[in-house]
């Protein structure tokens, strides 16, 4: 056994006093549809719903003599830190920003307690991320980076330490979620080649694939913010060294509106609660096809953080992507009827779910802001069809991000 197994079962062992194993459950409904034998390993069941209080609990155990942790995080990070000070009796200073959504912070305080300070700090994480640092140089403290640390990937190896106990050896295919490169790194570290993987990110945050195609750790110019939990601008430096033989091949960048027909799915099919970064390596399995026929599989749920009043935008996102919900602007003749035609071209099974018109007298069109839902996605090439023939004026926005952000 390697140096890095020992030490990542040694801390699986020493987590058994926190929290149990999260369970690894084979999953009936994803096996059948993909013809293999389909296994959660259900981080989102974690105490604090991911699997970050894991690395938490290993850089902190490591350093019993620190009196202050401090970090900063928007999301997961923050609240496996938050938990385990509380667990260890140290004081954490938490830094997060401004924008951050109101659950969340209360989420970090719950499992904080008295023993965590959270300071909201910049509009944006570089900022927060600048202010943590700062504040933890001047006071002293031990900066706990999310994934950048050897002691925190060694933590989130646990996962993989688990998962071949759970099941009794290594599983043919294993489907990881890669935000900064943690878990990944972790994992990759303690299995080697026992078995192939699946490296899964969100398409706004592709900062592994980025970084397999220059060589290197490089900056994304842009970050889709949605996955949060795996929408990262950078992998690390030292999750990357472990990474860097991956491959491309073995990755994969998934579009962010298909990662909610994944969530919708596994709510109301499974009842099982994910966030967008959770869902990643569930959404992968259709991409793999006949390459996991007939194969054992383990996907990562690495976190069921959700928040239910996003409940409505994952619909929406949802119903876009599968072609079921679309916005378009339509000119109207300002004559009586004009909306009574409009109206008969509807078909059987389009509902009008947004309608916004203003009329200007001084002009013989007006402009309608629509949005229609149908059940089937060729419905509306049914409908354009007819609007065409009946010599109506409209553009489809649903695609245009810029356009439907300010008008939708």
């Amino acid at each position: 056994m390697t140096d890095f197994a020992k030490a990542a079962r040694d801390a699986t062992q020493a987590m058994r006093e926190v929290f149990p194993p999260t369970p690894l459950l084979r999953n009936a409904h994803l096996s059948d549809r993909y013809g293999a034998e389909v296994y959660l390993k259900r981080e989102d069941l974690s105490p604090v719903r991911s699997y970050k209080l894991r690395g938490a609990f290993n850089a902190m155990r490591k350093r019993p003599d620190a009196g202050l942790f401090v970090c900063a995080s928007a999301g997961n990070h923050a609240q496996g830190v938050a938990f385990m000070c509380r667990h260890f009796g140290v004081k954490g200073v938490i830094f997060m920003p401004v924008t951050t959504p109101q659950q969340k912070i209360q989420k970090t305080e719950i499992f904080g307690g008295d023993s965590v300070e959270i300071r909201l700090v910049g509009d944006y994480f570089d900022d927060t991320l600048a202010a943590a640092q700062g504040f933890c140089k001047e006071a002293g403290g031990h900066f706990l980076s999310p994934f950048d640390d050897e002691d925190v990937i060694e933590g989130q190896a646990s996962v993989a330490v688990e998962l071949i106990e759970q099941l009794g050896g290594a599983p043919d295919h294993l489907v990881i979620p890669v935000g900064g490169g943690g878990l990944s790194a972790g994992m990759l570290s303690y299995l080697g080649t026992d078995c192939q993987y699946t490296f899964v990110e969100p398409k706004g945050g592709a900062c592994l694939h980025a970084a397999l195609e220059a060589g290197r750790p490089v900056k994304l110019d842009h970050v889709n913010t949605f996955a949060d939990g795996a929408a990262v601008g950078q992998i690390g430096q030292r999750t990357f060294a472990r990474l860097k033989g991956v491959g491309l091949a073995n990755t994969l960048t998934i579009p962010e509106d298909r990662l909610c027909t994944t969530m919708l799915e596994m709510l109301n099919v499974e009842g099982i609660v994910l966030e967008p970064a959770g869902a990643l390596s569930v959404d992968a399995l259709p991409d793999l096809g006949q390459a996991i026929a007939g194969r054992r599989v383990v996907c990562i749920t690495s976190g069921g953080n959700f928040d239910f009043e996003r409940l409505p935008e994952v619909k929406e996102r949802a119903q876009k992507f599968l072609g079921l919900k679309k916005y378009f602007i339509l000119r109207m003749p300002q004559r009586p009827g004009a909306l009574k035609d409009f109206l008969g071209l509807l078909g059987p099974d389009d509902d009008i779910a947004r309608f916004e018109y203003l009329k200007k007298s001084a002009r013989n069109y007006g402009s309608v802001l629509i949005g229609i839902e149908t059940r089937e996605a060729g419905s509306f090439d049914k409908l354009f069809a007819k609007l065409d023939a009946g010599g109506f004026t409209y553009q489809d926005i649903t695609d245009d991000d810029l356009l439907a952000q300010f008008v939708i």
